[in-house]
């Protein structure tokens, strides 16, 4: 697979990639009751690192010892975020989830970035995901808050190494390595919960899944990452509830709220704002170009 097209804005690949997982977390919902929530984690990155394989050959030949702590370290980021949610989400609810993880890719945004502006976006960013999720509205599970927190660490280190390890392969062949490394991650997690469960007919609803996320998404995110500064992709990320949001009112006929609302524009506000200046020059690739 070659180099993103130039002609596409990064923002745009960021935003496409979230409402991939949102719907793929959407349409999810139905492997759950069978496989239990960190099952059905596990076998959709099972089926996704099948999928990247088939479609790239891992740059193995082109692999350094200096290349190995970004791509164990993305792996391992890719398979934290992927269980702790949803451990989270056993705990806490939705909204109070989102909030704490998000601090991880906001906190990689304010500290990456340089002037006052680097500091306001990102806070006007938490305000509006703060005003969408309401989890003052609830009760606080400190396991919870603490896988939620783990969580937020993960998220934070992903969006860290995603541009490193796609500065360092072409095409997706850092994910070809670092998808199959999530799927053991985690392996000893999910299959205990899935095991005894899983039919064919699963197994290819999740191979299906597994294209939203997480095969499409971090494809988009890894390549808007090589055009887009941390402080504009972090910040951008607010989104994510927003339009989490915005599809349980077109999906689910829900109302949001007069605060829920307000949250809205603030997000796309601070994500619109940090998008200006939010531009880097790709990095050219080291390794050999990897075809899918």
């Amino acid at each position: 697979m070659t180099t993103s097209n130039p002609a596409i804005p990064p923002w745009a690949l960021t935003i496409a990639a979230m409402f991939s997982i949102q719907l793929g977390s959407a349409l999810s919902a139905g492997l759950m009751p069978a496989l239990g929530p960190i099952g059905t984690a596990w076998l959709r990155l099972s089926m996704g690192a099948l999928i990247l394989l088939l479609l790239a050959r891992p740059p193995l030949k082109s692999l350094r010892l200096r290349d190995a702590p970004a791509v164990l370290g993305l792996g391992i980021a890719v398979g934290v975020m992927s269980v702790t949610f949803l451990a989270a989400m056993e705990r806490l609810p939705l909204g109070t989830a989102v909030a704490i993880e998000f601090l991880g890719p906001l906190s990689v945004a304010a500290l990456r970035g340089r002037g006052v502006r680097s500091l306001v976006l990102p806070a006007t960013a938490l305000a509006g995901v703060l005003l969408l999720t309401e989890p003052w509205a609830s009760e606080v599970d400190l396991i919870g808050v603490g896988f939620a927190a783990m969580g937020a660490v993960g998220w934070a280190a992903y969006v860290l190494l995603t541009q490193k390890v796609g500065d360092r392969f072409s095409g997706i062949g850092g994910l070809a390595l670092t998808i199959p490394i999530a799927a053991v991650v985690v392996t000893p997690f999910g299959l205990p919960q899935a095991f005894g469960h899983i039919t064919w007919e699963l197994v290819a609803v999740a191979a299906a899944l597994a294209v939203l996320i997480p095969v499409l998404p971090y494809i988009l995110e890894m390549r808007a990452l090589r055009r887009m500064t941390h402080t504009a992709f972090g910040t951008l990320l607010a989104l994510e509830p927003a339009i989490g949001l915005l599809l349980g009112m077109v999906v689910l006929a829900q109302s949001p709220s007069a605060l829920q609302l307000a949250g809205i524009l603030l997000v796309i506000f601070a994500g619109a704002a940090a998008q200006r200046g939010g531009h880097r020059q790709q990095q050219p690739h080291i390794s050999a170009p990897v075809q899918a």
